[in-house]
Parts: C-alpha cells; structure tokens; sequence
C-alpha cells in the first residue's frame, strides 16, 4: 500500500513538473474530444428535436382507419389492452355523430361534430376534467368562438330526426367543462362521454334512449358494433407495428409511418457517422498517447530504473506511466467540456434562431458528459498499456550503471 501511495505522489509530481508536455498531451486530447462532443451535441439536439415535435404532436401518433369497418366493444378493448396503445375509442357513423349547439351569447345555431373522449386522450392531454354522463362537453377552440362561451357556460344541444314521417328534435342542457387548446384542432368540435355519442346514434337511428326519456323504438342492438375508432400509439416508434397488425385483423389504415422512419434513418445514419468519426479520433490519439508514453518511459529509463532498485515492484512501476495517462485523461475532457460548452452556447444563441428554431440546436445530457469520460478513461489507459509494457521490462540494474 505505501508502494502504490509513493507512485501516486511521484507520477503526479513529475506530471507537474513537466507541466509543458503534460499540457501538449492534455491540448491533443482536448482537440480530438472536442469536435467529437460538438458534432455529438448537434446530432442529439436536432435529431431529438425532431422526434420530440414527432412525439409531442398527438396526430403523428394516430392511426386512422379508412373507410367504414365493423368492430365491437371486444375488439376495442383487446386493443386497449395493449402496452403498445395509448389510447383508444370507438367512433360512430359520421352522419350521427353531429349536434347543433346554441348558446344565449350567440346569435347562431352551430352545427357541431361530436367526438367522444375519456381520461387519458392524448389530444386533451392539458384537460384537468373530462366529460361524465350526457351533460358535460369540452369544446374546440372554433367552436367556442363561434359560441361566444367560456368555461363554466351553460349551453343547449339539440338532436334532429325523421321518424315514423314526422320531423323530432330533441334539447339537451349542456355544460361546458373545458376549452380544448387552439392546436389541438381547427374544426367544430364537441368532446363528450362515448355515452352520449352513443345515443345520438341510437337517437338519429329511430331507437329509445330511456336514460334521456327520448322515444322510439324500443328494440335494441343485440351487438354494438362501430364502424370506426380513433387510436393513439404510445410511441412513434409503436406506430409501424401497430398498422401492421391493424392491416393483418382486416383494417384499412392510414398512419405517418414514412415521415417516422425519415426521422429513424436520419437518426441512424447520424448515429453511423458519428460513431466513425470517434473511432476514428479515438484509434489516433490512443497511437499518439501510446507512441508519446513509450517515448517517455524510454527518456525516464534511469529514474525508473531507479524505483526498481529501490524495492518497487513491476505491478507498482506499470502504475507510473498508466496514473499520468489518466491525469491527462480527466484534465482533457474537462478542458474538452469547456470548449463544447463554449461552442454550445454560440451555436444555440447565433445559429438556431436564423433557422427559425425555438429550442436548442445543439445539447447533450448530463448522462452523455459522464459517458465521454468513462470512454476517454477507458481510451487513455489502454494506450497507457503499451507505455507500461515498456515500463515493466526496465530492469535494477540500469539503475546501477547510472550510479
């Protein structure tokens, strides 16, 4: 132990000591790092700035069937049940599935497309509330416009129909609970408990809705089967199996598989590339710091020697030009973390807005600093082996001879 002490204390003495050349290796390796951390940063923030605008925009999420199908509340729910599924709902005919909404603000009876939603919807994913029963609705930003409503107003919806020759309509008080956000879609939009969308269906199909004394038949579905759903996947990368397992139960789908898999091979051929060009810097420097090592053993062989004669063992003498390889190793990436972070700021404060961009062009994780000192560690230490090797072979009696 006090072997391994003295080598610690004598290799970091003499790097200091030679602070010239210790500052030449410590320059080398910050130059290769650097440009590598740089192109790295970039990389990682524009590709993720891509995905997270993938990510974050729900409707690049959404798989949407074409045309009409048949699906029943099994279905739905074998679907829901997957972890690869974020959300999912039926849909009804699209001819049911409108309201007309009049407020006392508004001089207009507004024609409204209903959707039907619960906890958990990605579009309205900012919503503290979502409608319970047939008395609640969030509405789009158009349509509350249009209205003249705000949180908390009390609106009437109607529902029209031809049955049995006369001509019926139906009023149902309505209360607004939420104002969707104004991108979450640009048409008339109600979003209401399935519940209700349900029964304007049954409603508009000349059938009896007891829960809202509407008459009619009184003959139901033995089987409610929609003809449409919207789906959500959880992840843009879940999407492309998704559609493929939607297209094998018989589904016509329509997602944005090709604008995610641009994003993908944009990602993997940057990964590619960057994992060249550090190779690449890698494999030099570790030649350079090795030939650079030996050099030095080879110009110490005296002083060494010397440690040799003195009791100090192989194993303790390998330490010496190893300890100085990662002295290099920690002072350079820290230097090489100042001059990305340098770059970083000049690149995000300069470059990003004239792309008309509004977050960071270039950034790294705290995890990705971390990951580049374990490697430049790991880099430097390898090559310290050869500068080592060499140290090993020094024998006492050189040490003699100088004497």
């Amino acid at each position: 132990m006090a072997q391994i002490s003295s080598i610690v204390r004598l290799s970091f003495r003499d790097y200091s000591h030679e602070w010239r050349m210790s500052g030449c290796f410590i320059l080398a390796l910050a130059s290769v790092l650097a440009p590598m951390m740089i192109l790295f940063g970039l990389k990682f923030g524009i590709v993720s700035t891509m995905l997270d605008q993938l990510i974050e925009n729900p409707t690049n999420r959404e798989i949407k069937p074409v045309g009409s199908g048949r699906y029943n509340d099994d279905w739905i729910d074998r679907f829901r049940e997957r972890a690869d599924v974020e959300f999912i709902i039926p849909k009804t005919r699209a001819l049911a599935a409108t309201i007309q909404l009049k407020s006392n603000t508004a001089n207009r009876i507004l024609s409204t497309e209903l959707l039907a939603t619960a906890e958990g919807d990605p579009l309205l994913s900012r919503s503290s509330s979502f409608p319970k029963g047939y008395d609640q609705v969030i509405l789009s930003q158009s349509a509350a416009k249009k209205l003249n409503v705000n949180l908390g107003d009390e609106i009437d919806g109607s529902l029209a129909r031809q049955f049995q020759g006369k001509r019926e309509r139906v009023h149902l008080p309505i209360k607004i609970i939420d104002i969707a956000d104004v991108g979450v879609t640009s048409r008339n939009v109600a979003f209401v408990n399935l519940d209700l969308l349900i029964a304007s269906e049954l409603f508009k199909d000349g059938r009896a809705v007891k829960d809202l004394s509407w008459g009619g038949d009184t003959e139901a579905p033995t089987e409610r089967i929609y003809p449409s759903f919207r789906l959500y996947a959880r992840s843009i990368y879940d999407v492309e199996k998704l559609v493929n397992d939607l297209e094998a139960d018989g589904a016509k789908i329509k997602a944005n598989v090709a604008e995610i898999a641009t994003v993908q091979s944009i990602d993997q051929n940057l990964t590619v590339i960057f994992w060249i060009i550090a190779c690449v810097g890698a494999i030099g420097f570790s030649f350079s710091l090795g030939a650079s090592l030996w050099a030095n053993v080879d110009r110490k062989r005296k002083e060494l020697s010397v440690l040799r004669l003195v009791g100090f063992k192989s194993g303790r003498i390998v330490m010496f030009p190893v300890l100085q390889s990662f002295y290099t190793a920690i002072l350079g990436w820290l230097l090489a973390v100042l001059v990305y972070l340098g770059f970083e700021h000049l690149i995000n404060y300069f470059l990003a807005p004239r792309l008309n961009l509004d977050r960071a062009l270039c950034f790294l994780l705290a995890e990705h600093f971390l990951w580049a000192l374990g490697l430049t560690v790991v880099v430097a230490i390898t090559a310290a082996i050869l500068g080592g090797a060499r140290a090993a072979g020094i024998e006492p009696s050189e040490g003699l001879r100088e004497i």
